[in-house]
C-alpha cells in the first residue's frame, strides 16, 4: 500500500475515514524524506489538526511539510496495524526521535512450546531469548484493545505457567486453559501474529481453506467454530472503534448521548446518575461486585463502591449480580441512580431485573439495559433485539463501553486484592 501525496492546499481531497497519512518534505530529484507517519479514526481532521492546533512537537517539523501523504483503510484497527508496519519500514525522522522507550510499545510472542503474548516498551532489554517482537505502535491504548478484542478469536497465554484448573480468564473464553489441543493452539498464536502484521486476508483465506475441508470432512463442529472465527474477526475489524476512542479519550458529548438513551429507553426522564455492574471471580472464589458511577457523562470516582459477595458454594453469576445489585439498593443514602449498565447478555439483564422488583424498597424509576461483550449488544428489557452499538453515534457508544470497561477494571483490581490478601493469609 503506497501514500497518495498531495499538496498542503489541496487538503480537502483527505477522505473523513480510517487511514494513515504522513508528512514529507522534498528532497530534490530524489524525492521525499518522510518526516513522521501517524493513523487516525478521520484522516482529514487528524491531518486539518496538525497545522491548526498544533502540539508542542508539531512545531518541530512542521514548517518543513511540503507534501501530504495518505492511506485510506477499511477499518480503525486496520490503520493502527498498517502505522506500524510504515513505521518501521520508512523509519520517518520525527517517530524515530520520538521512540525513547516509553512513547512505543511492541507486542511480544515467546518461544515457549505454548507461546505467551505480552507487551513491552523496550524489546531490545528483554531477557527472552528468540522472541518475536510486532511494533513498534505508538498508540497503546488502542493496541491493548486491539489485543482485548482480538484475544475472544484467539484466546491466548499472558503467564509463562498455567495452573492445574481453570482460571478467570478461561471463564470468559480469552484463555486456552489449563490442557490445550498444542497444535491448535500454536496455530492460533500463528494467525493472532498475522494480524498483528497486518496480513488479514491471508488469515481469512487460511480459515476458509480449513473451514471448507473440515466440512468435506464432515467435522462440522470444527466447521463451525471456524466460520464463527472469520464472523468476529470482520466484526471486529469492521465496527471496532479503537483509534477514535483513543484520540479523542473517550470524548462523551452527554446532551446527545443522553437524548439518544432516553429514545431506546422510550422515557422523558432526565439521565443524569449511571451505574454500571460488573461480577469477577474463579470458581467463585473471592468473588468481587463493583460499581463505578458516571454522573452527565463522567467518571465520579467518590461514589464508586465495591462489593465483597457473600453468596458461598457453587459459582453461580446471576445470584451473584442479584445479590450485588439488591445489597445495593438497600443503601438509601447513596443517590438511586436513572440507569443502571449490567455487564452481560439476556441472562445477567433478566437477574438484574428481578433484584429490581423486589417489594422490599420505594424506589424511583430506574431503568435497566445490559452490554454483552462478544458483539457489544445493548439488551433492554421488553425488547426482543438488541442494539448494535456499531450502529449507535459515536458518544454513546463511546459512554457505553467507558462505563463497561470502567465497571470491568474495577471489579478485577478488588477481586485480585482479596485474592493476594487470602494467599498472604495462608502462607502465615
Amino acid at each position: 500500500m503506497k501514500f497518495r501525496y498531495i499538496t498542503k492546499e489541496e487538503m480537502i481531497e483527505i477522505p473523513k475515514a480510517p487511514g494513515v497519512y504522513s508528512f514529507a518534505a522534498l528532497r530534490g530529484a530524489q524525492g521525499k524524506a518522510i518526516l513522521y507517519i501517524g493513523k487516525a479514526a478521520n484522516l482529514r481532521e487528524r491531518v486539518k489538526n496538525h497545522f491548526h492546533q498544533p502540539s508542542y512537537r508539531d512545531d518541530l517539523f512542521i514548517d518543513q511539510v511540503e507534501r501530504v501523504g495518505y492511506i485510506e483503510t477499511e477499518s480503525e484497527i486496520e490503520a493502527l496495524l498498517l502505522e506500524s508496519q510504515l513505521i518501521k519500514k520508512d523509519l520517518p525522522k520525527y517517530n524515530v526521535m520520538w521512540k525513547d522507550g516509553k512513547q512505543y510499545l511492541f507486542v511480544g510472542m515467546s518461544a515457549e512450546e505454548l507461546p505467551r503474548i505480552f507487551f513491552t516498551h523496550q524489546p531490545a532489554n528483554e531477557k527472552i531469548q528468540n522472541t518475536t517482537y510486532i511494533g513498534p505502535f505508538t498508540d497503546g491504548k488502542a493496541l491493548k484493545r486491539t489485543l482485548r478484542n482480538l484475544r475472544r478469536v484467539f484466546p491466548y497465554y499472558t503467564v509463562k505457567k498455567h495452573g492445574s484448573k481453570p482460571c478467570q480468564y478461561c471463564h470468559l473464553g480469552l484463555c486456552p486453559g489449563p490442557a490445550p489441543n498444542k497444535k491448535e493452539y500454536q496455530k492460533s498464536i500463528r494467525n493472532l501474529v498475522a494480524l498483528l502484521e497486518g496480513k488479514k486476508p491471508a488469515v481469512l483465506k487460511k480459515l476458509q481453506k480449513e473451514m471448507n475441508a473440515a466440512s468435506k470432512n464432515q467435522e462440522y463442529e470444527k466447521a463451525g467454530r471456524l466460520r464463527d472465527q472469520m464472523r468476529d474477526l470482520e466484526i471486529i475489524f469492521s465496527h471496532a472503534k479503537v483509534l477514535r476512542v483513543s484520540e479523542e479519550k473517550t470524548s462523551i458529548n452527554w446532551a446527545e448521548t443522553e437524548k439518544y438513551l432516553q429514545k431506546i429507553l422510550a422515557t422523558k426522564q432526565k439521565i443524569s446518575r449511571v451505574e454500571a455492574y460488573d461480577i469477577s471471580n474463579i470458581q467463585g472464589k473471592e468473588a468481587t461486585g463493583s460499581m463505578p458511577v458516571f454522573i452527565n457523562g463522567k467518571p465520579t470516582k467518590e461514589h464508586y463502591r465495591k462489593f465483597k459477595i457473600r453468596l458461598a458454594g457453587m459459582p453461580n453469576d446471576f445470584a451473584m449480580l442479584q445479590e450485588v445489585i439488591t445489597r445495593r439498593l438497600a443503601h438509601a443514602e447513596w443517590p438511586y441512580p436513572d440507569l443502571m449498565i449490567i455487564d452481560g447478555g439476556k441472562p445477567q439483564l433478566s437477574a438484574a431485573l428481578a433484584a429490581l422488583q423486589t417489594k422490599n424498597y420505594k424506589l424511583p424509576t430506574i431503568k435497566l439495559a445490559a452490554i454483552a461483550k462478544k458483539h457489544n449488544e445493548l439488551f433492554l428489557p421488553g425488547k426482543s433485539k438488541p442494539f448494535l452499538l456499531k450502529d449507535m453515534p459515536q458518544s454513546v457508544s463511546n459512554f457505553i463501553l467507558y462505563i463497561r470497561d470502567e465497571a470491568h477494571r474495577f471489579a478485577i483490581i478488588y477481586h485480585r486484592k482479596l485474592r493476594k490478601v487470602d494467599l498472604l493469609g495462608k502462607k502465615k
